[in-house]
C-alpha cells in the first residue's frame, strides 16, 4: 500500500527575521500570514498531515500560529532543529577540530537545510515534500507534486524525486537581491545540475547575478528554472542525509565552523551525480512571492488581496 506524502514546512529560521515570530506580519484584513496560504494550497491539493521544523523555544508561538487554526484541518506534528542534534562521528570531528572552543556556543545558526530535514527523520516513513515557511509558491506547484509522489515506487532502488521549477523572472524581488539555485535540465525534463547563486537581482541590463560583492555581474535568462527549495522526496532521502552529515562536517566545519551550511540541494546534486537518483522538474508557471525585504510586504499584500478578490481563496482560510 502506497503511503501518502507528508508535508515538511522548514520553518526554524523564522524567528530571526522581521522582528521574530511574536511579531509577524499578517498579511491579509482576516489575519492571514503567508505559511497559511501554503497550507492551504497543500491541503487542497491532498495533503492531510504537515510536520513542522522549528526551534524548540517557538513551540508556544506555533501552537497560536498553526495548531490553533490550519491545525484544526490537517494533522500537525513539530520537529526540533537543534545544533547538537547530530551522530556521534559528527560531534568527534567537531571535537577534534575545534578543541578549543565550544562549537555548539560559538556557531550561532543552524547547520542549514539539510539538517532540518535530518531533523524530523524519526516522523517521516514515507515520501515527503519540503517547503520554506515564508515564501507563497501558489496552489499548481503543490498539485504536480502531489500527484508526481503518488504515483511513484517509495522504496525504487534509484530515488525518483522531483522539484517545481519556477521561472527565474517569476521569483525576483524589486528591493534588492535574492538567494536561487540555478538549475539545468536535460531534453527529458530532468535536473542535471543545480548551482546556488546566493546573490541574484534585477539590473537595468537585466537579470544577473555577483559572486564578489558586486565587483562583476553574469546576466541569466529569466526564464531559467530555478529552485525555490519545492521538492517531493522518498523517505529514502532520510538515509541519504544522514550519511552526508558525516562528510560535511569532515569537509567543511572542520575547516569553517561558522559559515559553513549542509544544504539540501547540494545533497540531492550529489544523488544524481552519482547516480543514486533523478528529480523530475515540474514547470511551474506561478509567480513567487515573499518579504525578503521590508519594502516587499506591500505587494505581498496586494497580491494575496487580489487572489482573495478573484475567488481563488476563501475570504477567511480557517472558518
Amino acid at each position: 500500500m502506497k503511503k501518502e506524502p507528508t508535508l515538511v514546512i522548514m520553518a526554524a529560521g523564522m524567528g530571526s527575521r522581521y522582528g521574530g515570530l511574536k511579531k509577524k506580519k499578517k498579511m491579509t484584513d482576516t489575519g492571514e500570514i503567508i505559511l497559511d496560504f501554503s497550507l492551504y494550497d497543500a491541503m487542497m491539493a491532498g495533503f492531510n498531515r504537515a510536520v513542522f521544523v522549528i526551534r524548540r523555544e517557538h513551540r508556544d508561538v506555533f501552537k497560536t500560529l498553526v495548531d490553533e487554526r490550519a491545525g484544526r484541518f490537517l494533522d500537525v506534528e513539530y520537529a526540533y532543529q537543534d545544533m547538537e542534534d547530530i551522530p556521534e562521528p559528527c560531534k568527534q570531528v567537531l571535537y577534534k577540530a575545534h578543541p578549543d572552543a565550544d562549537a555548539f556556543t560559538l556557531r550561532k545558526k543552524p547547520w542549514g537545510t539539510g539538517h532540518a530535514i535530518y531533523a524530523c527523520r524519526d516522523l517521516i516513513d514515507g515520501p515527503f515534500v519540503v517547503i520554506n515557511a515564508d515564501d507563497y509558491y501558489g496552489p499548481s506547484g503543490f498539485d504536480s507534486i502531489y500527484d508526481f509522489l503518488t504515483e511513484q515506487d517509495d522504496e525504487a532502488e534509484v530515488m525518483r524525486m522531483c522539484m517545481a521549477g519556477y521561472r527565474l523572472a517569476n521569483t525576483i524581488t524589486e528591493h534588492g537581491h535574492v538567494a536561487r539555485g540555478v538549475c539545468e535540465v536535460d531534453d527529458n525534463g530532468y535536473l542535471t545540475r543545480i548551482t546556488e547563486r546566493t546573490k541574484i537581482m534585477q539590473r537595468p541590463e537585466g537579470i544577473a547575478f555577483t559572486e564578489d560583492d558586486g565587483q562583476t555581474w553574469t546576466e541569466v535568462s529569466g526564464d531559467s528554472p530555478v529552485s525555490m527549495n519545492f521538492w517531493g522526496l522518498p523517505g529514502g532521502m532520510m538515509n541519504a542525509l544522514e550519511e552526508g552529515l558525516l562528510e560535511f562536517f569532515e569537509k567543511d566545519v572542520a575547516s569553517d565552523l561558522m559559515g559553513s551550511e549542509y544544504l539540501l540541494p547540494t545533497v540531492i546534486d550529489r544523488q544524481i551525480h552519482t547516480g543514486k537518483a533523478t528529480v523530475k522538474v515540474l514547470p511551474c508557471f506561478e509567480k513567487w512571492c515573499g518579504v525578503t525585504y521590508q519594502e516587499d510586504k506591500e505587494g505581498v499584500v496586494a497580491t494575496l488581496k487580489s487572489k482573495k478578490d478573484k475567488g481563488l481563496y476563501p475570504e477567511v482560510l480557517w472558518k
